[in-house]
């Protein structure tokens, strides 16, 4: 089996080699080339065509995504008739759908496919999936999806599995600011960090991000898995959806501007638990 693969980053990177360990040969494009040296590698986007039928495509942000695909050495550039364009960026859903269409022109398939996990679960093959476009389209390639996921999650339309990522990011990152905020004040009245983790984790704070992120908190190792810019990029996109569709929270904008000032504190290459930081400093 052969594969192309867009984005080398912290979650790329991981499902690249994940399928490469499983006997997949994945060719690779990525901005930095020196950083896929493991890999064969192309010099532009549209080169993948060539080599493969299926590209996956992991960057960013939609700026990112938009380039390796409609961009001036992107995949439109290339051959895209019968080829499937599997997206598992969390995109911005207005640009998804011009995908979609733009891309169904061209005689290619596409799928919003954006994925829940990050790097740990990447390595073991056990992200989530949420997949929107044709269904036709998602059964045609579940069988390479499997080799990195543990679930697919068929929501429907595109952009039906960028709506889901994105709903379940408000959760995601408000539950991380509520998980920041117990421990920073916590501490200040006089609780050890571990006993404060310890009963949250059998009691209201018991959930799947506090079992990932507890060795995080508890070292004060902030290397990325899943950053500060990136969960602040998703809430932006929410708050877009909100207005869009004439809905409000309360809520969302304190979450995201949180995020907000661990970026303006130089938290943005960290990973997202790093906010705990500032109440770690501030309370």
């Amino acid at each position: 089996m052969k594969v192309g693969f867009i984005g080398f980053g912290n979650l790329g990177s991981a499902i690249v080699r994940r399928m490469a360990s499983l006997g997949v040969e994945v060719i690779v494009y990525n901005r930095t080339k020196s950083k896929v040296k493991d890999f064969k590698a192309v010099d532009h986007p549209y080169d993948l065509l060539e080599e493969v039928d299926i590209v996956f495509i992991n960057v960013f942000d939609s700026f990112a995504s938009r380039e390796v695909v409609f961009g001036e050495n992107g995949l439109v550039k290339g051959n895209l008739k019968d080829k499937t364009i599997v997206d598992t960026t969390t995109n911005h859903y207005a640009y998804v759908k011009e995908a979609y269409e733009t891309l169904k022109g061209l005689g290619a398939k596409y799928l919003d496919a954006p994925v829940l996990g990050s790097v740990i679960p990447a390595t073991k093959g056990e992200l989530i999936m949420l997949v929107g476009g044709d269904e036709d389209v998602f059964k045609s390639v579940e069988e390479v999806l499997k080799l990195f996921t543990k679930e697919r999650m068929y929501l429907g339309p595109v952009p039906n599995g960028t709506y889901g990522k994105l709903i379940n990011n408000i959760v995601l990152g408000a539950f991380m600011d509520a998980i920041a905020q117990a421990i920073g004040i916590g501490e200040s009245v006089g609780l050890p960090k571990d006993t404060i983790l310890k009963f949250l984790e059998i009691g209201a704070g018991n959930s799947y991000i506090l079992n990932v992120k507890k060795q995080k908190l508890l070292q004060e190792d902030f290397s990325p898995q899943f950053s500060v810019k990136a969960i602040y990029k998703d809430l932006h996109y929410v708050q877009d959806l909100l207005k869009d569709f004439g809905l409000f929270s309360f809520s969302l904008g304190a979450v995201k501007e949180t995020y907000g000032l661990a970026i303006k504190s130089n938290m943005e290459d960290l990973d997202f638990s790093a906010i705990y930081n500032l109440y770690k400093k501030n309370l």
